[in-house]
């Protein structure tokens, strides 16, 4: 066999994998927007129907109208937002100093960071449920932030200590050779420099807010201050489920993330990379 009857083989291997792992992904969406335009009747018939037969924009405007799913959405972006935002403030300086200064402890340090990664984080929701009761906090996105800012903190450190371990330090030293401060060090050559890096860590950050229903379930109970998550998982009845309009909002909570990782891609795909690389 020759090497170009070999590269096609590989070429088009690689095209049937990406193909098969495109459709994995592809599919459960369409199941769910397809569903999202069934009547109720439709949507729990045995009949398998790949396209509605009578589409219908119902389910979103009983979604739209009758629930409070702009509120849920509002939360989301709040909690989301602000719980990415604190744990860059967090995440930055800590990956500086693990990747930077050599301290006693720094190995346990690294280690009690993974191993917090090995705990379900569902342990912390009574001990936390307790702690937000006490301080009046229960009830309030700020326990939700709180939550899952303690809950990324961890592995975002432990990323962006690989994102400043590949950048070299001899750009820091020339930078204080020419009279800059550690501040300015940071702030106007590496920040800059750590870009991809850090909006792959907001990015992270940001999804696993967004999708989380148990932290919602446990510390909210008004209804207007529910989030996404939560609000949708309210259509599963005792008896029924309503499948259009709990998939009409799934299609549409969606659509946040979705312009989030289409706008931010170059920058996930650079980021990641940079800190999968050793340096």
């Amino acid at each position: 066999m020759n090497m170009k009857v070999k590269n096609k083989i590989l070429l088009v291997g690689r095209i049937l994998l990406l193909g098969f792992f495109l459709a994995v992904v592809i599919i459960p969406i369409y199941w769910m927007f397809v569903t999202s335009l069934k009547t109720q009747a439709d949507a729990i018939s045995l009949d398998i129907q790949y396209w509605p037969k009578n589409p219908t924009l119902m389910n979103y405007r009983a979604v739209l109208m009758e629930t409070q799913f702009v509120a849920f959405l509002k939360n989301s972006l709040i909690v989301a937002v602000v719980s990415g935002f604190l744990v860059l403030l967090v995440a930055i300086p800590g990956g500086y100093a693990l990747s930077r200064y050599n301290y006693k402890g720094k190995s346990a340090t690294m280690i009690g960071f993974l191993v917090t990664q090995m705990i379900p984080g569902t342990l912390l929701l009574v001990p936390l449920f307790i702690v937000f009761a006490n301080i009046r906090l229960q009830d309030t996105l700020w326990s939700l932030i709180i939550y899952y800012t303690a809950l990324q903190v961890p592995f975002c450190t432990i990323t962006m200590q690989g994102f400043f371990i590949n950048i070299p330090v001899v750009i820091e030293e020339a930078a204080k050779i020419d009279g800059c401060t550690l501040r300015q060090t940071i702030m106007k050559i590496v920040l800059p420099v750590m870009l991809p890096g850090i909006i792959a860590v907001f990015i992270f950050a940001f999804v696993s807010g967004w999708n989380d229903l148990l932290g919602g379930i446990m510390f909210i109970n008004s209804e207007t201050k529910r989030t996404i998550p939560v609000g949708l998982s309210y259509y599963v009845g005792q008896y029924s489920i309503k499948w259009g309009e709990m998939t009409a909002g799934g299609m549409m909570a969606l659509i946040p993330s979705a312009i989030l990782f289409a706008v931010a891609q170059k920058y996930i795909v650079e980021g990641m990379t940079s800190g999968a690389v050793k340096g």
